[in-house]
């Protein structure tokens, strides 16, 4: 069964092995078995349910909560060879007809349906009469939770496959879901009796950067400066906001268009369908943009509001760098975002309980934005995982974090609450402090309180830090019923009888540098300026193809398949079959064309080809394939095939290349060894030492050891 999976993956997708815990959901499935997957985005969820269709005999049938998405998956299936359909409410009855008549032929390997077409009675009848249904895989599972972010209450309804289907497999998918959720997932799922698979929520090719709102707009500018020509998605919460900032984008020079709610049908389509199709553009969007949007080379995910939840936040930044390259998350939040929200909740319908809960998860967002310690730590911990170490890919561990004793100040801020009524806002807290004596403070006698102007050891900006931070922290809150103004809580009684003491992060300068604000460009670290020629030509010829097919560029092929093109210089179709991500039908297809370009490329591109070199110069220098892939910005995967193939010529021992214990080293030519004949591949022993060592290791001693065999 693996080697037959090994064998689609390759031939049908284009990769050489199976990442994390893939190889075993597959075989899980395949075999009859139910799984829940958890999976961040872009870890390669799609795969979990497209290899167990193609190897059991049947349809699979794919739920999906999205027209987009399905329309994306079966366009990219086709590209692959792969006969898929997606049956909704955009076709005519002339074309649902036909897709039911291939059906009934056995022609289509998976359909792709949205939950409530699934579970209409006429639909499961016909299902039923087909009779070879070979397994429901459930996308986006998370959104059948009542406490999700997400919930669509027509997944509801899904449990009853498990009754009206007991012998076929079910694969529940999600990227998103916390302990609460998950159990919901297994209890109105019926899957008591799935395996479940829990994959790390880590996405390390994203840099996180969180900074104070000041000028958000500026802020955002300064930020895309060093994102042009990359996608990427901006989220504000109002749809006047999302119209506004996409204007003020276009404006500026930066390609954007909006997408909210309020739009009509046709135009949000219309929106969408460029932003997958098209190079480079910004969609300004409200949360209604983003599930079903499998676009992999959006570099960088924007937010001018903050979101609700932790759930949000990792959703939404999640949809940046699905292909695993650098991308960046980037948000500006301030004080009116934190009040704006605790306003919306406590108005909102819903008993107290659920109150509670989204209470509790706007705290833990909260808490992420004022963090002193690695972002990436605290993220993580809250979906229960534990990263050993600071990431060191986030601002906190870049820029590091300047904490001050704000016990004193913070006892002015809650006492000049007080004193006022608890019932201003900032403005008029921060005047009196200050000491102010304008027409408000004379009209309402508050320059005769006792904290007026005892705070002007503090400038204006460092008083409104002093209070967005004791609101998220949750010493002061709004006074939704009353006049609007802050109020104390409970929680700030220990500070004001000096029982305890307080440490506050110290906000950055205003005027930092472009580089201190924004973070390490994604797009400068895909490509360096003597690529950028021929890494154009490459993207010029793939948007070609896409528009001659009518698909986005990267179900040709995606931004990371081009870029190994570019550092491994193939030369013949046999090489570019080693590139990852180009399968079969797709060398037959387009191989060629690509070679032709990158034959092409004028003499001042060569140093690119010349890769090869700088790594063995690297690796003699004692630098590991990780340093060199960090030093010379390409791919791991790249690296270690270039070291298999110097030691394959003996330009390298092993020794020099790689440094392993000697009895790991026994122990995987041991492997290679077991069976008679020629050496098995190296994609074949992934699985067994995906805990010890990457594939490209691998690769290395299988080279070193066919070299030796062939003395």
């Amino acid at each position: 069964m693996f080697d037959q999976a090994l064998r689609i993956l390759k031939d049908v997708f284009g990769y050489d092995a199976f990442r994390g815990d893939q190889a075993r959901i597959i075989e899980r499935v395949a075999n009859g078995g139910d799984a829940l997957v958890l999976m961040p985005t872009g870890g390669g969820k799609s795969l979990c349910y497209q290899v167990p269709a193609l190897l059991r005999e049947g349809l699979t049938v794919v739920v999906s909560p999205l027209i987009a998405l399905m329309d994306d998956q079966v366009a990219t299936l086709d590209e692959l060879g792969v006969p898929a359909v997606a049956l909704n409410s955009t076709l005519s009855p002339e074309a649902q007809r036909d897709i039911a008549a291939r059906l009934e032929r056995g022609e289509i390997k998976l359909l792709y349906l949205a939950p409530e077409r699934l579970v209409q009675p006429r639909m499961l009848n016909f299902l039923q009469r087909l009779g070879n249904i070979a397994l429901f895989a459930i996308d986006e599972a998370h959104c059948v939770s009542q406490w999700g972010h997400d919930f669509r209450p027509e997944y509801l309804q899904l449990g009853q496959l498990a009754e009206q289907f007991p012998d076929v497999p079910r694969i529940a998918l999600t990227a998103t879901a916390d302990m609460r959720t998950r159990d919901e997932m297994i209890q109105r799922l019926h899957l008591q009796n799935a395996e479940q698979f829990l994959s790390s929520f880590d996405r390390p090719n994203i840099f996180y950067r969180i900074v104070p709102k000041e000028q958000p707009r500026k802020q955002l500018l300064s930020f895309l400066t060093q994102h042009r020509g990359d996608a990427g998605i901006v989220y504000c919460m109002s749809r006047k906001k999302v119209e506004e900032v996409a204007e003020y984008l276009s404006a500026q020079g930066f390609p954007a268009l909006p997408y909210h709610a309020g739009l009509s049908n046709e135009l949000r389509a219309f929106n969408q369908k460029r932003f997958l199709n098209e190079e480079g553009l910004i969609m300004v969007a409200t949360i209604a943009f983003g599930m079903g949007i499998d676009k992999p080379n959006v570099r960088f995910v924007a937010h001018l509001d903050l979101p609700k939840s932790l759930e949000a936040y990792y959703q939404e930044t999640g949809r940046a760098g699905r292909d695993g390259l650098p991308s960046d998350a980037w948000m500006a939040y301030g004080l009116q975002d934190i009040l704006l929200l605790r306003q919306m909740m406590q108005s909102s319908e819903g008993d107290e309980r659920h109150k509670r809960v989204e209470r509790n998860k706007l705290e833990a967002m909260l808490a992420l934005c004022e963090e002193t310690r690695c972002r990436r730590q605290v993220l993580l911990a809250y979906f229960d995982e534990t990263l050993p170490e600071p990431c060191g890919h986030c601002d906190n561990c870049v820029d590091g974090v300047e904490t001050w004793d704000a016990t004193q100040p913070a006892r002015q801020a809650l006492s000049a609450i007080y004193r006022s009524g608890q019932r201003y806002g900032v403005g008029h807290l921060v005047d009196i402090l200050l000491g102010r004596e304008n027409d408000k403070i004379k009209s309402l006698g508050h320059e005769r309180l006792a904290v007026f102007g005892l705070g002007k050891s503090l400038a204006e900006d460092e008083w409104r830090t002093l209070f967005r931070q004791l609101v998220a922290r949750g010493f002061a809150d709004v006074d939704v019923d009353g006049f609007g103004g802050l109020r104390l809580t409970e929680a700030c009684r220990p500070l004001l009888r000096g029982e305890t003491t307080l440490e506050l992060r110290r906000d950055p300068k205003p005027q930092r540098t472009r580089g201190n604000n924004s973070g390490p460009s994604a797009a400068s670290q895909l490509v360096r300026s003597e690529e950028r020629q021929q890494w154009e030509a490459l993207r010029t010829l793939r948007r070609k193809l896409a528009e001659e097919h009518g698909v986005p560029p990267y179900v040709i092929f995606p931004d990371a398949t081009l870029l190994e093109m570019l550092r491994g210089q193939p030369r013949t179709l046999h090489d570019m079959g080693r590139i990852s991500g180009v399968g079969a039908r797709k060398l037959e297809r387009y191989g060629q064309a690509f070679l032709d370009v990158l034959a092409d490329a004028p003499a001042a591109l060569e140093p690119v080809a010349d890769v090869r070199h700088e790594v063995i110069t690297l690796v003699r220098a004692g630098m590991t394939p990780p340093q060199i892939s960090r030093q010379l910005s390409c791919s791991e995967k790249n690296v270690y095939s270039i070291l298999a193939e110097a030691i394959a010529r003996q330009q390298l021992s092993l020794e020099q290349a790689l440094e392993l214990p000697d009895d790991l080293v026994g122990e995987i030519q041991d492997a290679f060894l077991e069976e008679e004949g020629d050496l098995p591949p190296a994609a074949a022993l992934a699985d067994r030492f995906a805990d010890q060592v990457p594939v490209g290791v691998l690769y290395c001693i299988r080279a070193a050891l066919a070299a030796e065999l062939a003395e």
